[in-house]
């Protein structure tokens, strides 16, 4: 007798996923046809990995190969991270770049002029305002890094937090100040749905034009569009209850704003809106390339998932 054939797996669209997961102190694996999390007493906890942005494990998580499998199947990315889920260790992929992607974002960060527009429209979005004209990247660069530090201290103001400056020593976690480890637990949370959003739609996260010379730098070129109008007023909010576990308040409050913003919905067409500023069209393919032997199908995931 023929074995039933199970139908092929079609990605969810970013937009209709959850945000993020943590998974700390247990080994992830695909039992029955699940996607599970089993602890010590062999307790399992079904994960819909389908319907998950991003799976941050934590030390004491271990992973096998047709987890991992299932995840990047369907377009789940899976971080590596240190305690609190900060400190980024590695980092799975949830599909792959698209080359007409990649080569258009490319193009936009090695043309000055295009470079520009793009930082400019990222300065733009980020503080609601139009930047001086006639600067560099490299002067709205330290014009930014003015504002986000004032931006800091009316937060902390604002929730009665005492604040002295951002200070975060990814070797020793335990040595920075209460404010400090929210805000990076906060910001932790946002490079992984930033990230997760940046490969599903078929671009490289390191390719950036504010940041450059890190593997997220692009991460953290769009992360930094949304994170005062979502996790930074969480972590001060947080902070200033001082609570027992920063941490886990901090991921839950910020997995809630994220919800209530409809983050995950805005991420991919903020960066083609972004990306647009830049002035440059998606290079056409070269009039000799050769087209795949095999085309992939179609499915209902984003521009940048695996079929």
């Amino acid at each position: 007798m023929n074995q039933p054939i199970l139908p092929p797996l079609k990605p969810i669209p970013i937009k209709d996923r959850v945000s993020v997961l943590f998974v700390e102190k247990g080994n992830l694996d695909v039992l029955d046809g699940a996607f599970v999390v089993v602890d010590k007493s062999g307790v399992r906890t079904h994960i819909p990995v389908g319907g998950v942005a991003c799976l941050m494990l934590e030390p004491g998580s271990r992973v096998s190969h047709a987890a991992v499998t299932l995840a990047s199947r369907v377009g789940c990315l899976l971080i590596w991270t240190g305690d609190s889920g900060v400190r980024l260790y590695a980092a799975g992929q949830p599909g792959g770049a698209r080359a007409d992607r990649l080569l258009y974002q490319a193009k936009l960060a090695l043309n000055d002029e295009s470079r520009l527009k793009v930082v400019r429209k990222m300065y733009a979005m980020r503080f609601k305002e139009e930047p001086p004209a006639r600067r560099s990247v490299d002067q709205l660069r330290g014009i930014e890094g003015v504002r986000v530090r004032k931006m800091y201290e009316l937060l902390a103001k604002q929730f009665g937090v005492s604040w002295k400056i951002r200070n975060y020593d990814s070797t020793n976690w335990g040595s920075g100040d209460i404010p400090n480890r929210c805000l990076s637990s906060a910001t932790a949370c946002l490079y992984g749905i930033s990230e997760a959003a940046i490969l599903a739609a078929g671009y490289a996260p390191a390719i950036g034009f504010i940041h450059t010379g890190k593997p997220q730098s692009f991460v953290y070129d769009i992360a930094d569009i949304f994170k005062f109008e979502t996790v930074a007023p969480v972590a001060f909010r947080i902070a200033a209850k001082k609570p027992r576990n920063p941490e886990r308040e901090v991921r839950l409050a910020c997995r809630e704003v994220f919800r209530q913003t409809r983050l995950l919905k805005r991420i991919i067409p903020v960066i083609e809106e972004v990306l647009a500023a830049g002035g440059l069209d998606i290079p056409e393919p070269h009039p000799e390339a050769v087209a795949p032997a095999i085309p992939n199908k179609e499915n209902i995931g984003d521009a940048g998932h695996r079929g």
